[in-house]
């Protein structure tokens, strides 16, 4: 079903109950109770008769921002009624449309006024803390229109976009970028991702409580969408393999490169990435690194070399001779330095060989650590195919409208988009490949694919992995970096840590998707968002008594 006709769907539904359970109510306010059943007017008469600015009105219906505020106008008409005590509020808040029915159908509702003449000390009291309570609501509210529809922030916390994204960094990201994806799960706690806390099985989200309403969901939709992510654009976008989040703006957010976008082809010989048969642009902001292993007579002082160099992970094992340090990623550059420090007795680039699995096992770390390779055909992308991170494709990226070919070769590269990411009933039964019920030897594609690759090429789960990233899964474009924290991530891969933590200064507001090396500062935006944040109900209430004194 069509987004916005789903979205009325819902609408209707909300606006029945609101009906059913308040219209005597609208009726004691002195108005024709069949408003109690219209969309929008129902909650602007409220708004009206409490007192309370009209265009909050505008607010409640949007997705994840309206459930809030009709709590809010629900509470507001429940006081008019004399229904203000905790137990009441509280009842209100969670079963709104029982509790409200209840008064609605109870004997008499009267409306409750109040003279600011007469109020106790105690109701002024009670009268600032609501005041305060209702500012802390719409600083919420204010907050979270801004996380849903406008821009987001994301932490990065691994080095797979090293070093031109820190670990450590925090973006802002522009949900506008591609075109603006509407949220599919309308009801959710509000700055939450997916899960809310880890409350099962430690690193185990599938028993985590989720953070949004299941049941109630939206079909994808993209609006104002004049452009689509291009080649070396750093991109944001939803993890497609996340088995725990059904629905796709739950997903566990990614960021990575875009290498290649629909239609392309992608290949990568001896570490180095070729797209439609040309090696790829490195920008400015770019420094190519790869995975360095080095040998040692003794041991290297590690956090002296990360204070030089920033982010160093590193697995250090100790031979019968010395010592071996397996460097996650290094520039060419740092390489050469490192190589020529007294204990290194060698240090080479370390490439898998063509046609072998992507991953090892240490057999004997005093003699060799890259022994015994694994079966990793379930591990690359596709998984009939005997690839690994250095020697990789090509690989075509699909393109809406595409016709493919589907028989037992190519169905690995296909499987997903067919079944997950297009929503058809795949089957593969004694040969032959069935879709939505129908035998069939080829597709045709809905949605562009594109290719997601972290600059840090040997220390990077990507799409070498998880294969492709649909269209419907981009959320937008980093903006820029409003804090950078080293060491506030631990990673496990590596034997040393960086010692403390430290904010980088130099990276606050800084752009993040330019590709150049000298990048713009956005510390005037900044500024902006934070009088608006904080600045709005002041200045809201400073108009308001203007407008009074009038």
């Amino acid at each position: 079903m069509n987004y916005f006709l789903t979205y009325t769907v819902y609408v209707l539904i909300l606006s029945l109950l609101m009906g059913i359970s308040t219209w005597k109510l609208y009726k004691k306010m002195g108005y024709n109770p069949l408003f109690a059943f219209v969309p929008f007017y129902n909650y602007y008469i409220i708004q009206k008769e409490t007192g309370h600015p009209k265009w909050w009105v505008a607010m409640a219906y949007l997705p994840i921002v309206g459930p809030i505020m009709m709590t809010v106008f629900h509470l507001f008409l429940m006081k008019h009624f004399g229904k203000s005590t905790f137990s009441q509020r509280l009842l209100t808040v969670i079963l709104p449309f029982i509790y409200m029915a209840f008064i609605n159908y109870s004997k008499d509702p009267e409306i409750e006024t109040e003279d600011e003449l007469y109020l106790t000390e105690d109701e002024k009291s009670e009268k600032k803390k609501e005041s305060f309570a209702g500012s802390i609501t719409f600083a919420v509210v204010f907050a979270t229109i801004v996380h849903v529809f406008m821009t987001q922030p994301f932490g990065i916390p691994t080095g797979s976009m090293e070093r031109t994204l820190l670990v450590g960094d925090f973006l802002f990201v522009n949900k506008w970028s591609y075109g603006f994806r509407m949220p599919m799960r309308p009801v959710a706690i509000p700055f939450l991702q997916g899960t809310i806390m880890d409350t099962g099985e430690k690193g185990n989200p599938k028993d985590d409580p989720k953070s949004y309403v299941e049941a109630v969901k939206l079909p994808y939709a993209r609006i104002f969408q004049f452009s689509k992510p291009e080649r070396n654009d750093i991109v944001v976008f939803n993890y497609p393999q996340d088995s725990v989040h059904k629905a796709i703006d739950r997903k566990d957010p990614y960021v990575k490169r875009c290498v290649a976008v629909a239609g392309d082809i992608i290949e990568i010989k001896a570490g180095r990435l070729f797209v439609n048969g040309k090696p790829e642009t490195i920008l400015g902001d770019q420094q190519k690194q790869h995975k360095f292993i080095a040998t040692t007579g003794s041991q290297l002082d590690i956090p002296a070399l990360y204070r030089q160099y920033g982010f160093l992970p590193v697995q250090e094992i100790q031979t019968e001779t010395g010592y071996l340090y397996d460097f996650q990623g290094l520039t060419d550059q740092t390489a050469k330095e490192i190589k020529e420090l007294p204990q290194v007795i060698e240090l080479k680039e370390h490439i898998w060989p063509k046609d072998s699995a992507a991953l090892s096992y240490k057999v004997n770390a005093a003699r060799d650590s890259y022994t015994k390779n694994l079966d990793t055909t379930q591990s690359i992308f596709p998984i009939n195919k005997k690839w690994n991170q250095d020697w990789y494709g090509p690989l075509k990226i699909p393109k809406k409208g595409d016709v493919v070919t589907l028989n037992q070769e190519t169905l690995p590269e296909y499987q997903w988009i067919i079944s997950e990411y297009e929503h058809n009933k795949l089957e593969n039964k004694n040969g032959k490949i069935f879709v939505n019920g129908k035998e069939t030897t080829q597709y045709t594609i809905q949605q562009d694919y594109y290719m997601m690759i972290g600059d840090n090429r040997d220390a990077s789960l990507d799409a070498r992995f998880f294969g492709f990233v649909p269209e419907e899964n981009i959320v937008g474009s980093p903006m820029f970096t409003w804090m950078s924290v080293e060491g506030l991530f631990s990673d496990k891969s590596s034997s040393y840590q960086p010692e403390g933590k430290k904010i980088r200064w130099d990276r606050m507001f800084k752009a993040t998707n330019t590709g150049e090396a000298n990048k713009t500062s956005y510390w005037w935006v900044a500024v902006i968002l934070l009088v608006l944040f904080f600045g709005w109900d002041y200045f809201a209430k400073l108009f308001k008594k203007k407008n009074n004194e009038d």
